[in-house]
């Protein structure tokens, strides 16, 4: 490359090492310096790409590779909006957020079309299509509201939700106008559309968690399965443009299609969060602050009096919608911030409208200039209304966010000290070391940062150094896994004549309240192995133990089916393993079917009442028909079954069976034997008898709600 070229300084740039360098630059510099002046970090890039775009300086063209890489960023906001909403929370404020979505869409469109009417002068048609600029958003804050850590929020799961439903209805009065510019709109028209949605919408729904199944049962290495997401991001897309409607439909829809098969604790989560916030939504928020022209607002009376109108309807509208939200369903202030910070954001779906407006020619005037349904005006306008929303709505969502986050954090003051949570994961096997890992991760509390650890344990008879460097070579495997989701592990190495010795000394010296064993996914589990446990383990460790067994990877189980027995609810270790279980269905998505007597089930209601989850709950009581089970059992469903020791109120007789049955009928299913804490047992370093509720047998609902409750505030 001739030296010239590496150093050329004409402007815009056009060496494609020194546009990426200073891109880059941007994305470093901006948050840090604006974090000093408490300004989100997400209006600097846009203000950072006015500067330096084909407005400003003019160091950077908006060219198409701008475009490709800004249109990622915005596919991925809306992915990642799809991907992290709670599922169960969604369902259950489906209406709030139906409702929501109609305010939002139903005053920016009356408000919209009377002020193009009356107070812009405007055609019916652009007054429409104004109007639909104003109803549409985009989710711009969302990284911010994300970062924070209130993304599941029910104000933010309303919002989401309600963004759904304006944007496809705004976007349809677009496809709408324009099919009425160029005369298509017939009968023809509704059908052809109708259909393509419907098909659209059931190909991506029905087909995407098929297939997402299938790819990440087969395949673990960490590269493919990124790509697989992204290829399925972009995909549903397409398809969305296929039927008719703006892609960024299409990628929200994707999200909520392999919601489920992406738990928000697991490594791939963390990597799409991490290259999205990373590198492709910030070239989005650059691109949008290219399209800026400051001089425009100055050089134009017009201009600036169409923008001002523009900015006043659009940011008064939502205002609104989020006003009578709140005061429909009692939202609290900092939540009523967050619906108006997540919704006043005008974009995507704006841009989108304003452009194809703007290309769209009725005509020409006597001196042939293009008569357009939307001037130069409402275009110059709409940059001017997005830079303002953008900046109004970075700062609201940041504040409701904020204070939100705080109060959380004020609930669970304290709280660490009344049960603090620490998780002993024995490994010495390479092959089911990330399966335990992730079990983990995805059990543990949302508040347990530095709780982690593994346990690798070397025969000090034995003669050569092979076996401690085996023992660091997998708890490096296991500190590779868990920092993948920013999780810290603590390793622990050591030295001793017999496993069982090992693990229980670990758990005395470290205070552990939860140890998870596994069992090699070809191995089987036999009468005489779980007898070692029970006698080396489980009758001096005083923990909540979860034996696992993994045949398929966790993120792809569907279902996991919790066998309970009588009496479980009169242990005292019921709470700890119940929270460990809510934890699964709350990170991983997938269903709770539970079995067990009416009793016991009564007590699952009550918690599904205040803490929802995904769940079904069937009597089942007789442990003596166990295989009776075998008939409900489904291909990706994960058996939790709920044992317990000898002579103590929730043990069957028929628990020795158990490992018999899992050989003989469940060989080909991934399961998790749960032991509780109970009282008498020899070791009590799990439990905090500071509690006194915690010293006798649960016998009353409210007594297990107390206790239940202290934990779940720090899920």
């Amino acid at each position: 490359m001739p030296l010239p070229y590496l150093f050329d300084v004409a402007l815009p740039l056009t060496n494609p090492v020194v546009k990426f360098l200073l891109i880059l630059v941007i994305i470093l510099i901006a948050p840090l310096l604006l974090n000093k002046l408490k300004i989100p970090h997400l209006l600097g890039l846009i203000i950072a790409g006015a500067v330096v775009g084909p407005n400003g300086f003019n160091l950077i063209e908006r060219d198409s590779s701008i475009i490709l890489s800004g249109t990622a960023g915005l596919l991925y906001i809306m992915f990642l909006a799809g991907l992290e909403i709670d599922l169960v929370d969604f369902k259950k404020n489906s209406g709030k957020s139906l409702v929501f979505g109609l305010y939002t869409f139903i005053i920016p469109m009356t408000l919209g079309t009377l002020t193009g009417l009356y107070v812009l002068k405007f055609s019916g048609l652009t007054s429409v299509l104004l109007a639909s600029m104003f109803a549409s958003h985009t989710l711009i804050a969302y990284p911010l509201v994300s970062k924070l850590g209130v993304a599941k929020n029910k104000a933010v799961n309303v919002t989401v939700g309600g963004t759904m439903i304006t944007d496809t209805l705004a976007l349809l009065v677009l496809a709408v106008v324009v099919g009425m510019t160029s005369g298509e709109v017939n009968a023809q028209f509704w059908v052809r559309l109708t259909l393509s949605i419907l098909a659209f919408g059931l190909t991506v729904m029905l087909l995407f968690p098929i297939i997402g199944r299938w790819f990440l049962r087969r395949f673990d290495d960490n590269v493919s399965q990124y790509i697989f997401v992204l290829v399925m991001v972009f995909l549903g897309a397409a398809l969305a443009e296929l039927a008719g409607i703006e892609a960024i439909i299409g990628a929200f829809l994707s999200g909520l299609a392999l919601n489920r098969l992406i738990p928000h604790t697991s490594p791939l989560m963390n990597r799409i969060e991490f290259v999205g916030n990373a590198i492709f939504i910030p070239f989005f928020l650059i691109g949008v602050g290219m399209l800026i022209d400051y001089r425009a607002f100055f050089s134009d009376l017009d201009t600036l009096w169409v923008g001002t109108v523009m900015i006043v309807v659009a940011t008064s509208a939502k205002f609104l919608a989020a006003w009578l939200t709140q005061q429909t369903y009692g939202f609290s202030l900092d939540e009523r911030r967050l619906i108006f910070g997540l919704s006043n954001a005008q974009a995507a779906a704006t841009l989108a409208a304003v452009l194809v407006g703007y290309n769209i020619i009725l005509g020409e005037t006597a001196a042939g200039a293009p008569i357009r349904l939307l001037d130069e005006t409402v275009l110059n306008g709409t940059i001017l209304m997005i830079l303002f929303t953008c900046t109004m709505a970075s700062f609201v969502a940041q504040k409701g966010a904020k204070n939100i986050a705080l109060a959380e954090a004020g609930d669970a003051v304290g709280e660490e000290e009344e049960h603090q949570e620490r998780i002993l994961i024995p490994i010495s096997n390479v092959e089911t070391t990330d399966e335990l890992i992730n079990l983990g991760i995805t059990v543990k509390s949302r508040n347990n940062k530095d709780g982690l650890y593994a346990l690798s344990i070397v025969d000090n008879t034995a003669a050569g150094n092979s076996g401690n460097t085996k023992a660091k070579k997998i708890l490096h495997k296991a500190a590779v896994t868990a920092s993948a989701t920013d999780t810290p592990l603590h390793e622990l190495l050591r030295y001793d004549l017999n496993i069982a010795n090992g693990i229980i000394s670990v758990v005395k010296e470290q205070r552990i309240s939860d140890l998870i064993l596994g069992l090699h996914v070809k191995k089987d589990i036999s009468d005489t192995f779980l007898g070692n446990l029970t006698e080396g383990i489980l009758t001096k460790c005083n923990t909540t133990t979860l034996i696992y067994k993994p045949y398929q990877p966790f993120a792809t189980v569907q279902r996991h089916v919790v066998i309970i027995p009588a009496d479980a609810e009169k242990e005292i270790g019921f709470p700890f393993w119940l929270v460990k279980v809510w934890n699964i269905a709350r990170n991983s998505g997938a269903k709770l079917v539970f079995y067990g007597p009416a009793d016991t089930l009564e007590y699952l209601r009550g918690v599904q009442a205040k803490h929802p989850v995904h769940a079904e709950f069937n009597a089942f009581d007789d442990w003596d028909d166990f295989l009776v089970l075998t008939r409900e059992i489904q291909k990706n469903d994960n058996l939790i079954i709920v044992m317990s020791r000898r002579e103590h109120p929730s043990f069957q007789s028929s628990m020795v069976k158990v490992p018999y049955y899992l050989n003989k009928y469940f060989a080909d299913k991934s399961f998790i034997l749960v032991y509780p804490i109970q009282i008498g047992v020899t070791d009590d370093a799990g439990i905090d008898f500071r509690n006194p509720t915690m010293l006798e047998p649960f016998e009353k609902l409210d007594e297990i709600g107390k206790t239940i409750a202290s934990l779940f505030r720090r899920k």
